[in-house]
């Protein structure tokens, strides 16, 4: 199983896909990740959806981030499950 998830900083959004969403939440929270360690203190996630293979979930992760728009992607993301 693979995941798609959407993740909140302080004003901005990171969409990322990842086998494991427990241990990849806790790398972002930790700073290993050098998109998310711009965000600052704080990161939420306030969307997943899970999939059942890597290739789908990366799919869907380059679809969503094509939109640009957070509210849209996280409706889509919603809408969804």
């Amino acid at each position: 199983m693979a995941w798609v998830y959407v993740l909140r900083g302080d004003r901005r959004y990171y969409i990322g896909a990842t086998e494991d969403l427990q241990r990849r939440i806790a790398e972002h929270q930790r700073g290993s990740n050098h998109t998310t360690r711009r965000f600052g203190g704080q990161i939420e996630l306030v969307a997943a959806k899970e999939l059942p293979s890597m290739i789908e979930a990366r799919k869907l992760e380059q679809s969503l981030k094509r939109k640009k728009n957070p509210r849209l992607v996280l409706s889509v993301l919603k809408s969804a499950n």
